[in-house]
This record gives C-alpha cells, structure tokens and sequence, in this order.
C-alpha cells in the first residue's frame, strides 16, 4: 500500500507552490488524501468526528499558519509526524512587508510569540530557499536538524521553453506580478524613464499599481496591462524580450525567489532581478541569462537593460542560457531530489544515500 499524506487545512489546491509538490509526490508513489476542516480553529475536533481515514504524517502547505495548532493536537493524537511547508513569515509580512505595527510594539511582539510556537512544533519545516531556512531556524525557532529547502520552481511543461527570437527593436521590459511593496516597482518605473528606447510593460495589479500609474505618468515607452489567465503567461512572457524580478529593498525581498524568476527562466527569457542570498552559491556570478543589480536602484537597473540592449548578437544565446540555468539549478529533477530527502526523513522513501 502507498504512504499516505494527509493534506491539512483551507488551502489553496491551485496556487503553484501546491501543484508542483503535489504531482512530484504522486510521482514518488505517495497518496494525497485531502483534509480541508471548516473551521482552522477546530479542525482537529472535526477530523475527530469525520475521520479523514489512515494516513502516515501530516502536511501543513504554504499560508496555512492559522491550520498548524490544530493539525498537531491531530497528529500527537494518531502520533504521526508533523510538516510545514510556509513558504512565508506571517511576523516578517505583517511587520517589515506591510509595516503594519514596528517591531518592538506589544502586537508585533505576541505575532512573533505565536509564530515561534507553531515554528518549533512541527517536526519537519519546509522553506523554499537556504535564505528563508536560516531566517526560519535562527528567528522562528525551527527545527535545525530538520528544516530542509525545497525550491518552488515553475510548473512543469506550463512554462516550456519558448521559442527563441531576436531582440526586438523596440525591445520589450516585461514585468509582471501584484504590485507590492516587496518587488519594488516603483523603482521599475524610475528605470523606464531613464530608458526610453526600450518598450516596459507592467502587466498585473494590486495595492501600488495606481501610484505606480501615477509615477509613470507621460511616459510614452511605459504601458500597463491587466491580469491575463495564468495559461496564457507562458506565451506572454515569450514574446517580450527580458523579464524583470523583484527591486524591493526589505530584508525579506532579499530572502525570495520569486515565481516570476522561475517562470521566466523556465521559458528561456533573460531576467534581471535584485541581488540577493536566496539564490543558489555561484549563480550570482552568471552574467548570461540572469542578471542581479542593487536593490531599490533605478539607476543600476537602467544601465543594466542598456547593456544588455547592446548585446543584440547574443541575445539569442542568453535565452538559451537562461533555460539552462533553470534546468541546472530549478527544474523538477532539482526539486524531486530535495523532496526525496523529506521524504526519506518522514521514513516514507528509503533514504536518498541508501538506494
């Protein structure tokens, strides 16, 4: 019989982070039996009364902090192990992402209390980058020996390679996502002035897309864009010429890896994004296929695009080199890897050293 995962709390089955560990789990032979409590408070209550059935441990996916407390009062009960894969600090969004309370006030302080009690209960926490890891262990208080990485990647053959073109004069700057604070895209708007040879779309929407509308006002090489359907992302991304990541200047900004990187990626598009620690030891030297610049700095953006505006002979070369260093270092082969290592841990595959 399969090792069955039981997959806890009001989650979202189609978020991308879900969807990729879920097909590399049914890969691995494992069975995903969904548990999606009415209540997040309750939820052991009602597993109690509407048994989910047999399962071997217990899966707490991205977001679903408010469903850990439950989960593991349900898992001391059967006596399964516990994981959480959170993908993000709810402390970290609330305080320095929305700066919604400063650190030292009394509610940030209960927040990060609370955050550290449902870190240190599981047994096995997931992050999505050895930045995220360390943030998690060292701040939240999370198992040393058992939080492992797991990246998120891009769903696979979704964002296939898209065919390879010339640079296109005018060029397109292509950035896409909700417009918060994290990815910093203002100061996209600040490059595209400074840039005005080049075509930049901001496709998407959310909190800081009217200032951004308003920064970027009489800019005749900016143009924005609605949300198009996420199976249409692929070809749209394949028809600009470079995507731009995130630009925000926050800590956690220096923590991520955005989808959109791995997207663009995946599709064989160049992309320029800020430095940072999340990215795998060495790939920060690459100068082909992606790029890093100074965070929340126009400027080093700008001149960034014109250089790589003025390498029309290569450019054909650089998405080439942009898929490869998604299959290197992102592709699904990377990520099932790392989740067999969790798996093993939960004693649900043979240990990764022994096969």
């Amino acid at each position: 019989m399969n090792p069955v995962i039981l997959w806890w709390g009001r989650f979202d089955p189609n978020y991308s982070r879900n969807r990729i560990l879920r097909n590399l789990l049914s890969k691995n032979g494992i069975t995903i039996r969904d548990f999606r409590p009415r209540s997040s408070l309750f939820g052991s209550v009602e597993a109690a009364l509407f048994d989910p059935g047999p399962a071997d441990c217990i899966w707490v996916p991205c977001f679903r902090h408010r469903d850990l407390r439950s989960a593991r009062r349900y898992a001391d009960r059967k006596r399964l192990k516990l994981v959480f894969d959170p993908l993000i600090s709810s402390w970290d969004k609330v305080v320095f992402e929305r700066g919604k309370y400063p650190a030292g006030h009394r509610t940030a302080k209960r927040l990060l209390n609370w955050e550290r009690s449902l870190y240190r209960s599981a047994d096995i926490v997931v992050a999505d980058t050895e930045a995220h890891r360390r943030f998690y262990r060292d701040l939240l208080g999370s198992p040393a020996d058992t939080t492992y990485v797991i990246p998120v990647g891009a769903e696979e053959p979704l964002f296939s390679f898209q065919p390879p073109h010339p640079l296109s004069r005018p060029a397109e700057i292509l950035f896409f996502g909700s417009f918060i604070s994290l990815q910093g895209v203002e100061v996209i708007v600040d490059a595209a002035r400074l840039v005005p040879q080049a075509r930049w779309t901001l496709l998407g929407n959310g909190p800081l897309r009217s200032d951004c509308e308003l920064r970027g006002k009489g800019l005749v090489n900016l143009q924005f864009e609605d949300w198009i359907d996420y199976e249409s992302l692929p070809e749209r991304i394949g028809k600009a010429d470079i995507v731009l990541g995130i630009f925000g200047d926050s800590e956690k900004a220096g923590r991520v890896i955005p989808n959109k990187v791995f997207q663009a990626l995946a599709c064989g598009r160049p992309v320029v994004t800020r430095h940072s620690t999340a990215y795998p030891a060495g790939l920060v030297d690459d100068r082909a296929g992606l790029h890093f610049v100074p965070p929340a700095d126009a400027m080093a953006l700008a001149c960034c695009i014109e250089g790589l505006l003025c390498e029309a002979g290569s450019f054909v070369e650089c998405q080439h080199q942009a898929r490869k260093i998604y299959d290197e270092h992102f592709s699904e082969p990377h990520i099932d890897a790392r989740l067999k290592v969790v798996l093993a841990a939960l004693g649900l595959l043979p240990s990764p050293s022994s096969s």
